[in-house]
């Protein structure tokens, strides 16, 4: 993985933006895996992000320790699990270009269907069996293959209808123990994780403090109906980069 000063100003900005996602700046981690993607490929980037995704839930769940739906995690925990194991069967040889554009198209249709539930006032759909098991299982396979989980998930603590820092903290604790739960599959199975791979993430450690950092300036002005309208544009322009990536 020897990069150029480019890839590196790339990944370095891709790095940032985990930061500013895992702080609470929900909708835009989809630009990482855009930039992540154009350097390493799609495959390959994957385990470059994964540690760091770690690094930066650690942070995330010791400053919002206080907001935690405890009930909604466990709800929708074991359905992700389940898609993370379907993911490491079948997503380690699924061809690169096909994922990406159904996926794609899922997360858009993903993005129309949250903007009609915030139109629904009284529409809850978090405690409904079938709406967590297939939103949990797209959630754990797309974690798996590509780190695109955050638009399931997104859709999830949307319909739940909890507040800002409650979704910021739920969230959090979610993607640290799937994250945690992902890291054997990718050293010993996919093998994406290699001691290479782990000092390019050394390099890039201190962009994604910053971002967090900076991202946790950012979301104390978000008022809680902008908070959800921009996770519902910032999900829809990261689909569009990703068919056009």
């Amino acid at each position: 993985m020897d990069l150029s000063i480019t890839s590196y100003l790339i990944v370095g900005l891709a790095s940032l933006v985990i930061g500013m996602s895992k702080s609470g700046v929900k909708g835009i981690f989809i630009i990482t895996v855009t930039l992540m993607a154009l350097v390493f490929g799609s495959k390959a980037s994957t385990g470059v992000i994964v540690p760091l995704l770690i690094c930066a839930d650690i942070l995330a769940v010791i400053y919002y320790k206080r907001y935690v739906d405890w009930k909604l995690l466990l709800r929708f925990l074991p359905w992700m699990i389940f898609g993370v194991l379907i993911g490491v069967l079948f997503g380690k040889d699924l061809p690169e270009e096909s994922f990406k554009n159904v996926m794609a198209g899922i997360i858009l249709f993903s993005v129309g269907a949250m903007i009609y539930w915030e139109k629904q006032k009284d529409l809850v759909l978090s405690d409904n069996k079938l709406f967590v098991s297939v939103v949990g299982i797209l959630a754990g396979v797309t974690t798996m293959i590509g780190n695109l989980a955050g638009p399931f998930s997104n859709i999830f603590f949307l319909a739940a209808r909890i507040p800002k820092n409650e979704f910021i903290g739920t969230a959090a604790w979610l993607f640290f123990i799937i994250n945690l739960f992902k890291l054997p599959f990718h050293i010993f199975v996919w093998e994406t994780i290699t001691l290479e791979s782990l000092r390019i993430d050394l390099y890039l450690l201190p962009a994604m403090l910053l971002g967090f950092w900076m991202g946790l300036k950012v979301i104390v002005l978000f008022k809680e109906s902008f908070f959800r309208k921009f996770i519902l544009i910032g999900t829809a322009i990261g689909a569009i980069l990703l068919i056009f990536k």
